[in-house]
């Protein structure tokens, strides 16, 4: 019912708890390739903790402070986009993103980026839209600079991961260089 079209095989839709067998499955196939960059409570392993994410990302939207929406390929959710924190009043947020292997090097990724983004600004009036992405992410930081966001800098060493202490950039792009760059007209995002 509320699919955004961003090619003729991808559609951006809300990820309600309702779909939480559908991202259990898209977290299943996406597991090995997304664990190194996300936050474990992220990739849920059964549907219980799935419902659990995608709730957590529902109350968020109900609270003005996050939200979720995946993307679908020829009707199979292979990733998608969120607000891993919005706030309005400070007019700040973070974006984020993930995909499942099948799906990586097709171009879908950053349409949707950009449609999230676009409306934050444009409707919302976001001043600073964050990207935060551990720094040996090389994917993440590829796709940040082609959305034309800038290395803030690098906060070293802040949390512990599997193989010593990880690295986290900052990447941001304000509202004033969104709106002069060329973007994707303002989307409804319900």
């Amino acid at each position: 019912m509320f699919a955004l079209p961003l090619t003729e095989d991808v559609e951006l839709r809300p990820l309600d708890p309702w779909r939480a067998e559908e991202f259990l499955a898209n977290l299943d196939r996406a597991r090995e390739h997304i664990s190194p960059w996300v936050a474990s409570s992220f990739v849920a392993t059964d549907l219980p903790s799935a419902r659990a994410v995608l709730q957590r990302y529902a109350e968020r939207w109900a609270n003005d402070s996050g939200g979720i929406w995946g993307l679908w390929w020829r009707g199979t959710l292979v990733g998608g986009v969120m607000f891993v924190s919005f706030d309005a009043t400070l007019g700040v947020c973070e974006v984020g993103c993930w995909v499942e292997p099948a799906a990586q090097g097709r171009g879908i990724v950053a349409p949707a980026v950009r449609r999230i983004i676009d409306w934050a600004v444009r409707e919302r009036g976001i001043q600073r839209v964050e990207w935060r992405t551990n720094a040996d992410n090389t994917r993440s930081k590829a796709l940040a600079s082609r959305l034309g966001l800038r290395l803030d800098g690098t906060l070293r060493q802040l949390y512990p991961g599997p193989r010593g202490r990880i690295d986290l950039e900052v990447w941001s792009v304000l509202a004033d260089e969104w709106l002069a760059a060329p973007t994707a007209s303002s989307p409804t995002v319900h």
